[in-house]
């Protein structure tokens, strides 16, 4: 069997990753403390969030002993059929409930 030379074919590639649609933005102020604050959880419904905004809850009110909690159940599924609706009253539903923080958990 004689040694063939190697021949290569050449493809066109493409950045698998489109233009950015949304411009780089500042942060938020950040809170100097939880103490006195209003924390709400927010959830998508999957992968135990119900569990872990436990454990978070409990954690934070030893550090923090006058920290409140907005349950993640006030909100609805953020990742569910009426996740559009959700989404769009969530920043008024904040304001409403008075909340000062926000922990949206999100499910793999």
């Amino acid at each position: 069997m004689k040694d063939k030379e190697a021949q290569y074919v050449e493809y066109a590639a493409l950045w698998p990753r489109g233009p950015r649609q949304a411009k780089v933005q500042a942060l938020a102020k950040r809170l100097d403390t939880l103490d006195g604050k209003t924390v709400a959880w927010v959830w998508d419904y999957v992968f135990r969030g119900n569990e872990v905004f436990e454990q978070l809850e409990q954690s934070l009110r030893a550090k923090y002993p006058g920290v409140k909690f907005l349950h993640w159940e006030l909100f609805g599924n953020t990742h569910g059929s009426d996740e559009r609706n959700v989404v769009a009253n969530l920043p008024q539903k904040l304001r409403e409930l008075g909340a000062d923080a926000v922990v949206s958990g999100m499910g793999c």
